[in-house]
């Protein structure tokens, strides 16, 4: 199966097939000139995309196509011999969502970027979290606490995990401002919302947020609906889990008032033992809209509720006992029943648009994100002492620990402002945007039961910290001549952080201000469906909350990263395909070495030199009508450039230290890929083969083949049945089945080392994944 699918990868990357198919032109009625990156969506739900030039292939037996554009009127055509091209209208109102186009890579940009439309979405959207809706695209690896895609999931860009990875929804920040994670079990069939998803893997151009060294994901819902509509999706499957969606859009009233809205509800009992799921979620959006100006206001919420599954389980057991779940073991007896996590996450964001002429275009946003929630733990024989308090006496007898139930709390607002102003006219494209944000967290702990002597509710740490981050960036995109394009993206970003203590070191306080110049810069040539790039661009990212709990001779620096892209592509109807080229050189990553700090912590420690080299290929082609083969591959190099390894060793009191001179960076392998083959067996069905390959990763940075997670290759099929008819304007079947092979694998784990009794133990954790699983869903929309 691994050659096979590098084998049609390789196909793909460098082999445009011809078919049968005929060429349609759309053009704007009133400028008769071309549109690019108009949606045509043809009669069995595929759709295709018109290029630079207005044109866009397709199969000669479609018979009719709803073609689609912002700011332009959706229009429904009959395709015969005669049509060859398409007139659209235009809106008299403003419908542009400049802030996501502030953030967002353009088709000349010369940075590498994968668009994925809500459509695509929507055919595999039955209920996993959005790192597996996005598993298909170039560099990325995915896994699941649960082992099934629901529930806390994660997702690594070129090696990177989310940490690394910049997120925006609309524009706005959605990284966790302490530890810079994605935490994306907060927005639960947030995917049934979305308009459109842009990938830029890399440093990517300037955004607003976390610095991004893997990738940037801008999620965009705020594009317009001009039809009334109202969906219905359920569906169910393996490990009793539940999707349910409802949502309605009113289209255009009164021709300026819009307004969207969706309730969702995802219920699973997971693969690992009592990983179970409860996830709510609700969206609403309304706007109103003239001809140059556009107000809108978002709300959305996301609460979870979920059994615990961060232990993993010892790999040695990977392959007898899969599914043992460790969480809430401390109790005697059956495991402690209320192990879980619990948060709820509110947005509120409000958008105005404006535009002062066709050359010039305004956008401002502000915004609150409202979180809190805590995960609750049975705890046994625990310390008094490590609670604040002296042992009691019960007796005559002084008792040094307890067995107890406790709460993690965090309850935070993240609130701030972002803007752009965008200038186009003639071959000169000019943007200036940024954002001001300020987080404000309370960290504290809560004792709601214990055996002996502490009181409900004692509270026994309690820590502020507050962040606020200020950028702001100007891009300069400017065609020189026919076929050239230049791009220059200068960014300044300052970031304050203050944290009054820890959990285990409340004496430790920090306050810390960075101040980072990211520039970016770069070129593209464009002729006859062509495009060849070359960017230079340098990213800086603050270190994590976790990095700081230090004393002051050990408080961790800032990272570096200078990414060279090299890119070329080719789009031309019913075939595309492109390579891109990639050197990433980073400056004191933070990464885990084992090493214990002056204040007892085990925290990630600042290494000089460490770099990946490599190259991402994708390709697509139709050589039939009723056939389309997608795929992608990336070959890297991962390497850590002198790297120092510190074991505990138990029998000396001490720490030993190994040393490297080059080694593999741990979640990084060398070889990703994925194929699938879109097959149209008859009239409104779709079959899709889907394969994904991982190679061997690595548990740390030691190259080690004892802390390593096997390579795996992954099938699934998915089947989709569509109906169009009167008393419904859609009814979807669609079945999908995973990992049809049932192949054991692990794509996520973790490890430590230790001497004890002049013995070196190694202990490698795991997360498993489900074998074969189903899910079946029927979508109904009005």
């Amino acid at each position: 199966m691994k050659k096979l699918l590098l084998g049609i990868c390789a196909l793909l990357s460098v082999l445009p097939l011809l078919a049968q198919q005929r060429q349609l032109t759309v053009i704007d009625a009133q400028s008769k000139q071309p549109l690019t990156g108009v949606t045509i969506e043809l009669p069995n739900g595929n759709t295709v995309v018109t290029d630079a030039e207005g044109n866009a292939i397709i199969p000669t037996n479609s018979t009719f196509a709803l073609l689609s554009s912002i700011g332009y009127r959706n229009t429904k055509i009959t395709i015969s011999n005669e049509v060859d091209t398409v007139l659209m209208e235009r809106h008299n109102l403003f419908l542009q969502p400049v802030e996501v186009r502030a953030v967002r890579a353009g088709d000349r940009s010369p940075f590498a970027h994968t668009n994925i439309s809500g459509r695509e979405l929507s055919k595999q959207n039955l209920g996993q979290d959005l790192p597996f809706l996005l598993n298909q695209t170039p560099s990325v690896v995915v896994s699941s606490d649960a082992g099934n895609g629901v529930g806390y999931t994660g997702i690594r860009i070129r090696g990177s995990d989310a940490t690394r990875i910049n997120m925006t929804l609309n524009g706005i920040p959605y990284n966790d401002a302490e530890s810079q994670g994605l935490f994306l079990v907060n927005l639960p069939d947030f995917a049934s919302s979305v308009s459109s998803i842009q990938i830029q893997r890399g440093v990517g151009t300037s955004s607003n947020g976390a610095g991004a060294f893997g990738a940037s994901i801008n999620i965009s819902t705020n594009e317009f609906n001009e039809q009334a509509y109202a969906e219905i999706n359920n569906s169910y499957g393996s490990f009793n889990t539940w999707k349910n969606t409802v949502k309605a859009g009113s289209g255009l009233l009164s021709d300026h008032f819009t307004i969207d809205a969706r309730l969702s509800r995802i219920t699973s009992d997971g693969y690992i033992d009592r990983a179970s799921s409860n996830l709510s979620s609700f969206y609403v959006s309304g706007a109103y809209l003239n001809d140059k100006s556009s107000i809108r206001f978002n709300m959305f919420s996301g609460k979870e509720k979920t059994y615990q599954a961060w232990n993993g389980l010892p790999q040695a057991e990977a392959k007898t006992n899969r599914t043992f779940n460790s969480a809430g073991t401390e109790k005697p007896g059956e495991p402690y029943d209320n192990e879980t996590d619990n948060y709820q996450q509110d947005h509120y964001q409000l958008f105005f648009n404006h535009a002062f002429s066709e050359k010039l275009s305004l956008n401002l946003a502000t915004f609150l994100t409202r979180g809190r929630g805590y995960y609750e733990q049975y705890k046994a024989e625990e310390s008094y002492n490590d609670y604040g308090l002296e042992n009691p006496v019960a007796g005559g007898i002084e008792l040094e620990t307890t067995d107890l139930v406790r709460q993690l709390w965090l309850d935070n607002h993240f609130y701030g402002a972002t803007y752009s102003l965008q200038y186009k006219h003639k071959l000169t494209q000019l943007t200036f945007g940024g954002a001001y944000t300020k987080y404000d967290g309370n960290h504290f702990g809560k004792v709601i039961w214990a055996t002996n002597a502490i009181s409900k509710d004692h509270r026994w740490y309690d820590n502020d910290a507050l962040k606020k981050d200020f950028n702001f960036f100007g891009k300069w995109q400017q065609k020189l001549g026919m076929n050239w394009h230049s791009f220059l993206d200068l960014q300044y970003r300052n970031v304050s952080y203050d944290i009054t203590g820890f959990r285990n070191n409340p004496g430790i306080t920090t306050s810390t201000k960075y101040s980072f110049f990211n520039p970016k810069a770069g070129i593209s040539y464009s002729r006859n469906n062509w495009n060849v790039f070359a960017s230079y661009s340098v990213g800086n990212k603050e270190p994590n909350r976790d990095d700081f709990e230090a004393g002051e001779e050990q408080q961790p620096q800032r990272e570096q990263l200078h990414d060279f892209e090299v890119g070329l592509e080719r789009k031309s109807g019913n075939h595309s395909f492109g390579a891109n080229l990639f050197y990433m050189i980073y400056r004191n990553q933070l990464v885990l070495t084992g090493k214990i700090n002056d204040v007892g912590a085990y925290t990630r420690s600042n290494i000089d030199q460490s770099y990946r080299v490599g190259i991402e290929l994708q390709g697509a082609t139709r050589p039939t009508s009723w056939l389309h083969l997608i795929g992608n591959l990336t070959l890297s190099e991962n390497k850590v450039i002198g790297f120092t390894e510190y074991i505990d060793d138990y029998d000396e009191g001490i720490q030993k230290l190994n040393s490297y001179d080059k080694t593999d960076i741990s979640f990084s392998p060398g070889v990703i890929g994925t194929a699938t083959a879109l097959v149209t067996p008859f009239k409104n069905a779709e079959l899709a083969i889907i394969g994904k390959y991982v190679g061997k990763q690595f548990l740390d940075n030691t190259s080690s083949a004892d802390r390593s997670l096997a390579a795996f290759y992954t099938q699934d099929l998915r089947f989709r049945y569509t109906i169009k008819g009167k008393i419904v304007d859609e009814l979807g079947l669609v079945l999908q089945v995973n990992n049809v092979f049932n192949k054991l694998y692990e794509p996520n784990g973790y490890t430590f080392s230790y001497i004890y009794d002049k013995t070196l133990f190694t202990e490698n954790y795991v997360y498993p994944m489900a074998g074969i699983n189903w899910m079946a869903g029927v979508n109904i929309r009005l």
